[in-house]
């Protein structure tokens, strides 16, 4: 499948900071991410990271988000936009900034 330019320019990814990141009460692999975009209030993701990150190896990090999906509920959670990370089969990581920028900040 071919993506054009304009259904690319449509999705709105930002940088994010964790703020907090607890165990999904329903999902042995997810975990429930409190994320801030800046000016906007926080929102809340649902990650599969348990299994590659501890909580406090993502609390206080920036990570890459795309915030325009439509909401999802996961396994009886909401979660409001999706994390960028690289998938390897065994070995995910996250896509974050290379230097601090603020909360919020677009990416293009």
């Amino acid at each position: 499948m071919t993506v054009t330019f304009e259904d690319f320019q449509e999705l709105n990814i930002k940088i994010a900071t964790v703020l907090e990141v607890v165990d999904h009460p329903d999902a042995d692999n997810l975990y429930l991410l409190k994320i801030d975009l800046g000016d906007e209030e926080s929102r809340q993701l649902v990650a599969g990271l348990k299994n590659h990150y501890e909580p406090e190896q993502l609390t206080g990090r920036q990570i890459v988000v795309v915030t325009n999906l439509e909401p999802a509920k996961i396994r009886g959670q909401v979660s409001e936009g999706m994390l960028l990370a690289a998938d390897a089969g065994t070995d995910v990581r996250l896509i974050v900034p290379d230097g601090d920028v603020a909360a919020g900040t677009p990416v293009r």
